[in-house]
């Protein structure tokens, strides 16, 4: 029940940021900040050993820090091969980085930095994907988190933005498979996100 209450929230903070109903009514970045909150919340609310999940060594800050720039680069390709293949890839990938017109770029690095990249991570793959290991198994937990994840977006009704959660999901996934470190998971997810959305975007 934990686990589908807490899929069932974010799904539906997803829905209020992202479907073209509610994406009018409200102000996306102040939605996401109040979104990671509560991911964060229910994360060290409902999760159990949730600190355990935090380890602080070199090793692991170097490899959140190469897998954002791995990932980084995955997209840059991803995006020159979706506009060779599709004539819808560049104007729905220009619909997602028009989320960040007339906003501060400093502000958007520090929220995406400090707390959005990190909450998802606690979330998505410090909570979820963890429950679902511990009653599924690894593999299990890995398909049906990175799928969530991407579902989640649906309510976008952007392609793009439904496969760049998926792909995001499962690399992801696959590193906390591997590594389990979630300080790793955030540093990664936090370094993403700034690079593509701020210092070095995609297009």
């Amino acid at each position: 029940m934990k686990l589908l209450f807490s899929i069932v929230i974010a799904a539906a903070l997803w829905f209020l940021m992202f479907s073209p109903w509610t994406v009018h009514l409200v102000n996306f970045w102040l939605t996401m900040s109040v979104s990671a909150v509560i991911l964060i919340l229910l994360s060290a609310y409902l999760g159990k050993n949730f600190r355990k999940q935090f380890s602080f060594n070199g090793k692991d800050v170097c490899i959140g820090i190469v897998s954002a720039a791995v990932l980084w680069g995955v997209f840059y390709i991803g995006d020159w091969l979706s506009t060779l293949m599709f004539n819808f890839a560049k104007p729905q990938v220009s619909l997602i980085y028009g989320m960040k017109e007339g906003e501060n770029p400093l502000a958007l690095a520090i929220l995406l930095l400090l707390l959005i990249g990190p909450a998802e991570e606690l979330f998505w793959r410090g909570f979820i994907q963890r429950k679902f290991s511990e009653k599924f198994g690894a593999w299990i937990a890995f398909f049906a988190t990175a799928a969530i994840y991407a579902l989640v977006h649906i309510w976008s009704f952007n392609f793009m933005l439904v496969m760049a959660a998926l792909v995001c999901g499962g690399f992801w996934g696959l590193l906390y498979k591997w590594n389990k470190n979630i300080l790793t998971l955030v540093i990664s997810h936090a370094l993403w996100d700034v690079a593509v959305f701020v210092v070095f975007p995609i297009m």
